[in-house]
């Protein structure tokens, strides 16, 4: 059931926009311009960050998916209308990788999440099977220190029962609660089914007004 006191109707009209793919930044020095305020999906690779901007905006092929973990290598920006842009981040945790490519892209990520004047909040993505990994958690250490707002966002809910779920809801906020920097709300999404997608627009839709 849908949270009355959230803009649930102006997420969804703010996610009918028009949404587009601006560029990709392979370094911080790329990075387009600063405008519209900015939201970054940050999260273990292979954990759903592309197919929840793709279900988010109702555009299958927007942002790229694969199976493969580490698939997405630079800052992929794509602009919703005039409102606000969506930051798809490579993934973190990536073991096949080669140790030069994950000192790479880990710089161009701990670069933009610590130094872009213009990202309003960072989503991290959790997958809701496995709950918060030691990676994670070094992440949101890393955003507490840089004072980088960020909101917990556990995707593929649809592939476990709802006591497991309860269970990865309780443990990730009982860990939001030592860090000064997380939203305290949880997000529970499904990209498959759409649960949770248009709360987490709502949300969103917050960092626009």
């Amino acid at each position: 059931m849908a949270d009355d006191s959230l803009p649930i109707e102006e997420g969804r009209l703010l996610f009918l926009n028009p949404c587009d793919f601006m560029m990709s930044a392979a370094a911080l020095d790329g990075l387009p311009p600063t405008g519209a305020p900015e939201v970054a999906f940050t999260g273990l690779s292979n954990v759903g960050k592309s197919s929840l901007i793709n279900a988010l905006t109702g555009r299958k092929g927007l942002a790229r998916t694969s199976n493969t973990p580490g698939r997405t290598q630079l800052l992929n920006f794509f602009a919703l209308g005039d409102s606000l842009r969506l930051v798809d981040m490579p993934g973190y945790g990536f073991a096949k990788a080669p140790p030069e490519i994950v000192k790479t892209w880990q710089t161009l990520v701990d670069g933009y999440l610590k130094g872009r004047p213009t990202l309003r909040r960072a989503c991290l993505l959790v997958d809701s099977r496995h709950g918060l990994k030691k990676k994670d958690i070094e992440v949101m250490t890393m955003m507490d220190k840089a004072a980088v707002v960020y909101q917990i966002v556990l995707t593929k809910i649809d592939k476990i029962k709802p006591a497991e779920l309860a269970k990865v809801k309780a443990a990730v906020s009982a860990e939001l609660s030592k860090h000064t920097a997380a939203y305290p709300e949880i997000f529970a999404t499904s990209s498959e089914t759409g649960v949770g997608l248009p709360e987490l627009r709502a949300n969103l839709y917050g960092l626009t007004v």
